[in-house]
C-alpha cells in the first residue's frame, strides 16, 4: 500500500523538559540550517510529490524554529508532497514563542491543526514539569491562533508530583472552556535516563501513588464525557468529527513515511527507526549514508498481534470480520485462554462481532492486553 501520510521530527526545543525521553537538543539552534539541508536531501528520497492525506510535525518543537527556518520548512514540505484538498496538516506547538509571525507561515502553508503541549495551567505544576510557559501564556496564545485556525488540540499531563485531585478537575475546567477540538490526557512516567527518573532515585520527586492516578485518569473520562469530548483512544478525546486522523494511521496499521533524527516509519511491514543522534542523523544523510540506526519486518503473524494490541487501545476495540479480512488471522486464534476470566472481571467486553477494553480495563490497559496476548 502506497502511503498517504508522513510524520517529520523536528527536534529543537528551547530546554529540554526533565520527563522528556523524545529526540530533542536544546540550545543548540545554530544546527537548524544544516537540519533543514539534511531534511531536504532525506525526503528528496520518496521520489516525485506524492499526495498525502495526513502530515504531522512533532518534536522537540516545531514552531520553537525562528520564522525564516519555520517558513523554509513549510517551503520544503510544499515541494516535496502535495496535500490532498481535505489534507489534515497537524503541527505540535508550544504556548511561548509562538508569535503571529509564525502562526502566519504555518497558516499560509496549509496547516489546519495545531496540537498545544500546555500540560497544566498552574503555575507551580508548569514549573515542577519544568515548562516555560504560564497561563496567560497560554490564553493569550489561544486568542491569537483562535483567529486563523479552527481546529487546535491540547496535551495534559496529570499524577504530577504536587498535583491534587481538585486542581486536576481544574485543568480540566479551564481547558474546556477554551474549547478545543480535542484534548490527550497522559499519566505522567518516569522514563530510565531522564531527569526526572534521577530525581525520584534521589528522593527529589515523589511520584504519584496508583489510585490517585486512576482517580485523576477516571476525572478526565467522566468530565471530558460530560463536556461533550468522545474518547476514542485511551488518551484522546475529540469533539465529534475532530479525531486525529494521523494517529489513526499508527493505531490501524497503516504505512507512513517518518524524516529527522529519531523518526519511526513503517514501509512494507517493516519498522523502522533513524539514528536518535541529531549530529550523526545530519552527518549519515548529508553523506548520502543511511540513516537507519535499526529495522524489523514483522511476519504476518506479529502483523496481526501488533494489529490486535493496536486495536484494543481503541475504545470502539477490534471489528473481527475486518480484522481477518485485513490481516489474515483470526482475533480469537491469537487471544489466550485468559479472555473468559478477563470478561469475568469486567475488562473485557465481546458482543461477538466486536472486542475491546471496559471502562475498567483501560486503567490497566498494558495489564490486560498483555494478560491475552
Amino acid at each position: 500500500m502506497q502511503p498517504r501520510s508522513v510524520y517529520i521530527h523536528v527536534p529543537f526545543c528551547a530546554h529540554r523538559c526533565g520527563y522528556c525521553d523524545f529526540t530533542v537538543i536544546a540550545g543548540k539552534d545554530h544546527l537548524a540550517s544544516r537540519y533543514l539541508d539534511a531534511l531536504e536531501r532525506e525526503m528528496s528520497s520518496i521520489g516525485d510529490r506524492p499526495e498525502l492525506e495526513t502530515l504531522f510535525l512533532g518534536g522537540g518543537t516545531p514552531t520553537h524554529l525562528a520564522p525564516a527556518e519555520l517558513a523554509r520548512l513549510m517551503e520544503l514540505i510544499q515541494q516535496r508532497f502535495r496535500l490532498s484538498p481535505d489534507c489534515e496538516f497537524s503541527v505540535e506547538a508550544n504556548p511561548w514563542g509562538l508569535t503571529d509571525e509564525k502562526l502566519d507561515i504555518l497558516a499560509d502553508a496549509g496547516v489546519n491543526r495545531l496540537s498545544l503541549g500546555l500540560q497544566s495551567f498552574d503555575a507551580a505544576i508548569l514549573e515542577t514539569l519544568e515548562r516555560d510557559h504560564r497561563r496567560d501564556d497560554i490564553l493569550d496564545c489561544v486568542a491569537r491562533l483562535r483567529r486563523r485556525f479552527a481546529n487546535f488540540a491540547f496535551d495534559l499531563i496529570f499524577a504530577v508530583p504536587g498535583l491534587t485531585l481538585d486542581l486536576w478537575r481544574q485543568t480540566l475546567r479551564t481547558a474546556i472552556e477554551l474549547q478545543p477540538q480535542h484534548i490527550s490526557t497522559y499519566g505522567l512516567t518516569f522514563e530510565k535516563g531522564t531527569a526526572f527518573w534521577t530525581r525520584r532515585l534521589k528522593g527529589q520527586l515523589e511520584q504519584a501513588d496508583d489510585e490517585l492516578e486512576r482517580d485523576m485518569y477516571a476525572t478526565a473520562m467522566d468530565d471530558l464525557a460530560a463536556a461533550g469530548f468522545e474518547q476514542y483512544e485511551i488518551s484522546n478525546f475529540a469533539k465529534p468529527g475532530y479525531r486525529c486522523r494521523h494517529n489513526q494511521v499508527y493505531w490501524t496499521g497503516k504505512p507512513f513515511w517518518a524524516f529527522g533524527p529519531g523518526a519511526a516509519r513503517y514501509l512494507d511491514h517493516t519498522r523502522s527507526l533513524n539514528h536518535r543522534s541529531v549530529t550523526a542523523w545530519m552527518q549519515k544523510v548529508l553523506a548520502g549514508e543511511s540513516a537507519l540506526y535499526e529495522s524489523e519486518t514483522l511476519s504476518p503473524e506479529d502483523q496481526a498481534r501488533e494489529a490486535l494490541v493496536l486495536g484494543l487501545r481503541r475504545n470502539e476495540g477490534v471489528d473481527r470480520s475486518e480484522f481477518a479480512t485485513r490481516t489474515g488471522f483470526t482475533v480469537d486464534g491469537l487471544i489466550s485462554d485468559e479472555l473468559p476470566r478477563m470478561l469475568r472481571r469486567g475488562l473485557v467486553w465481546d458482543d461477538s462481532a466486536r472486542i475491546g477494553l471496559t471502562r475498567e480495563g483501560r486503567f490497566i490497559a498494558d495489564y490486560v492486553v498483555g494478560q491475552m496476548l
